[in-house]
């Protein structure tokens, strides 16, 4: 029973984390923060584009944009900051692209 009880008190949410990530303020003050504001602000963009693309366009565009921002930050491939670089591109090229589905004049 304590078994049970101990699996069940480990697959609940953790309040501490929860309110940890609410607590961070974006862009975030270390790289941690940085990350996660990064992969946020990534995951917006990409569910903004998947309404304005066709599926397997989007998923031509995704392929593409990670290749060329790999390529671009290959340079800091082996360093803690090489995924955080990545994602931040791929938002970017995202926002890019999403700047060219907005009405003209605005």
């Amino acid at each position: 029973m304590k078994r049970l009880l101990l699996l069940g008190a480990l697959l609940l949410p953790f309040p501490a984390a929860h309110a940890q990530e609410e607590a961070i303020a974006c862009p975030g003050e270390n790289t941690v923060e940085m990350r996660y504001c990064t992969g946020l602000s990534w995951e917006q963009s990409t569910e903004q584009l998947t309404l304005k693309v066709p599926k397997a366009l989007f998923q031509q565009w995704q392929e593409a944009t990670r290749a060329v921002c790999a390529h671009a930050y290959a340079p800091v491939k082996d360093g803690t900051i090489y995924p955080q670089m990545v994602v931040g591109c791929d938002d970017r090229l995202n926002r890019a692209l999403l700047q060219e589905f907005k009405p003209m004049g605005d």
